[in-house]
């Protein structure tokens, strides 16, 4: 069942198309990756689900709900965190946390208390003494401490470090084994990789792909190491290699999908002594879009180009 949808949603500043029919749609349970450059709309995307901005046109629903007109509505049974948070400075971050936790209507002190442990987060300190790191956690423990079904983040690790980035993936993989569902804005590409089911990619205001990670790798080439008793000197000529290197007895280089089949059984007459093979990753995906100029494919997922 879909939480999230949107259907050709368009957003234009006067002569500025910012959003050109970016369709959406996050499932119960599921988290979604939405993933682009700066500038190419998630922000953008985010405000009009969240009743911020108003489309120019299209729809934009939650829990079947319109965006918009049902904004108040909408935010009672959201949690929504942004990349750059801004806090009261004369409240301390437990004070903060407290009142987004009463304003959402959880009274959950243990979750509150353990998730600030997680965090390594002193609640007693004033918000104006606070790094960009802690004012994550602020938001990031008052959204995980909320009853809510829906989690809008919109870059939330900026300013993590790695172990709290880690703790961060260990909060999205537990509210998603409660059922609730989680859109994720991140240029982390490793973090996207590993929390979510589903990406979108986004592009000038277009949605270029979407799809699970699988349905994306096709887009991908695989890259192979080998070491053979005999040099490959033909490797150049074969069709669908790309960026061959060599040390020694050993070369790696990458495979166009469609053409893997054929090059391994190319090279293993070549005596193959030893071979590694590692999947296409999203940022493999990610740079092969935008190194193409933003000449995106169209998805058999039902993305636009």
């Amino acid at each position: 069942m879909a939480v999230l949808k949107t259907n050709q949603l368009t957003k234009s500043f006067g002569k500025f198309t910012a959003l050109n029919g970016v369709d959406i749609e996050v499932n119960q349970g599921e988290v979604y990756g939405f993933i682009g450059p700066n500038g190419a709309g998630k922000s953008t995307t985010i405000r009009v689900l969240l009743g911020a901005l108003k489309a120019t046109k299209g729809d934009a629903s939650i829990f079947g709900l319109d965006a918009w007109k049902d904004a108040v509505e909408i935010h009672k049974r959201i949690a929504y965190v942004p990349g750059d948070v801004n806090l009261w400075p004369n409240l301390t971050g437990g004070e903060v946390i407290d009142l987004f936790m009463k304003l959402r209507g959880s009274s959950s002190k243990g979750k509150r208390e353990n998730l600030i442990e997680m965090f390594k987060l002193d609640p007693s300190k004033k918000c104006r003494t606070y790094s960009k790191g802690n004012r994550q956690k602020v938001a990031l423990i008052a959204a995980f401490a909320s009853n809510a079904d829906l989690f809008i983040l919109d870059e939330p690790t900026s300013g993590l470090d790695p172990l709290m980035e880690h703790v961060f993936q260990e909060c999205v993989a537990e509210v998603k084994r409660e059922g609730k569902s989680v859109l994720l804005s991140s240029h982390i590409l490793s973090e996207v990789e590993k929390l979510c089911d589903r990406v979108g990619i986004i592009r000038d205001g277009k949605i270029i792909e979407t799809g699970t990670l699988n349905d994306l790798r096709h887009l991908t080439r695989t890259h192979l190491l080998l070491e053979t008793t005999k040099p490959i000197d033909t490797l150049d000529e074969m069709k669908g290699v790309h960026d061959i290197k060599r040390k020694g007895s050993e070369v790696s280089f990458q495979v166009d999908s469609e053409d893997l089949d054929g090059v391994v059984r190319y090279v293993s007459g070549f005596g193959i002594k030893r071979i590694e093979s590692a999947p296409p990753t999203l940022e493999d995906l990610f740079m092969r879009h935008y190194d193409s100029g933003g000449k995106g494919t169209k998805s058999k997922a039902g993305g636009v180009s």
